[in-house]
């Protein structure tokens, strides 16, 4: 089992043989640079409570990502997972009918108060995320998950709820930490090194403000595939890199100028 800390130690790794005189290596780091602030895989949590984009992963192209929502208004969306709520709410304020489920009490009050300060309506259901027996089939347009299906043991189970409640054609967005990121060691800054081999087994732990959680390193064939074999067809794959030049969160890690931390599914519901 690995861990990452919140505020890894910084080292200086060795130059690769392979860049050969191609001069010095740029830093990814500064030296007054400040370390990472929150494990990466804790994402959304922790995350600023701006509710005006859905962010998918930390450190995107948020806007440019909205077009995978597609247009919210009217629409009647489920999402997989809260986090702190912000993404609920930034769809609510889109102008779609949000029913979420999340099993944590205190993840609910948080959205729960984010929404009323934001005065939209959100449904909220305390619950497993395959536990959607009080949805009617074939209600629901769009359903989003992001990052929280990294706590799934069981994604075909997951899946196949989403399939029976969304409409012919609905879309199922899901966003997972990317699983090759996290097979570096969390203090390699300027040159990622392999420190467990891929798929990997190992569950990450994380905490942030009280609150623990653990994700699976779920590889992209398993993801893909079970998406394939619960009749969705995939129409949407994404291994966005954070944005040159922007404002890093307390979620970014130096390294992940080399690794995507975030992979994106999009898919739409096949077959009855």
């Amino acid at each position: 089992m690995s861990s990452l800390e919140n505020r890894p130690a910084l080292r200086r790794s060795r130059r690769h043989p392979s860049a050969g005189n191609l001069g010095p290596r740029p830093l990814l780091l500064t030296p007054d640079a400040p370390a990472p602030g929150l494990p990466p895989t804790s994402f959304p949590h922790g995350l600023s409570q701006q509710t005006d984009l859905v962010e998918l992963g930390p450190d995107l192209d948020h806007a440019n990502h909205q077009r995978l929502l597609g247009n919210l208004k009217g629409r009647r969306v489920l999402e997989l997972g809260i986090g702190g709520g912000a993404g609920t709410v930034a769809m609510a304020r889109a102008g779609a009918r949000v029913i979420a489920v999340e099993p944590s009490t205190a993840r609910l009050r948080r959205t729960r108060a984010l929404a009323d300060e934001a005065e939209v309506r959100v449904e909220l259901h305390q619950a497993d995320l395959a536990d959607l027996a009080f949805i009617r089939a074939d209600s629901v347009d769009l359903c989003v998950s992001i990052y929280a299906m990294a706590r799934e043991h069981d994604l075909s189970r997951v899946f196949r709820q989403v399939h029976r409640v969304l409409r012919p054609d609905g879309v199922f967005l899901v966003s997972l930490p990317h699983p090759v990121a996290h097979l570096t060691e969390p203090d390699d800054y300027e040159r990622p090194v392999l420190a467990t081999p891929y798929p990997s087994a190992d569950t990450i732990n994380w905490r942030v403000a009280g609150e623990v959680g653990e994700v699976l390193l779920h590889p992209i064939s398993e993801v893909f595939t079970t998406l394939a074999r619960t009749n969705f067809r995939v129409d949407t794959l994404a291994e966005p890199f954070p944005v040159p030049g922007s404002a890093n969160s307390q979620h970014f890690h130096p390294a992940r100028r080399w690794l995507p931390e975030t992979v994106i599914f999009r898919g739409r519901k096949d077959g009855g």
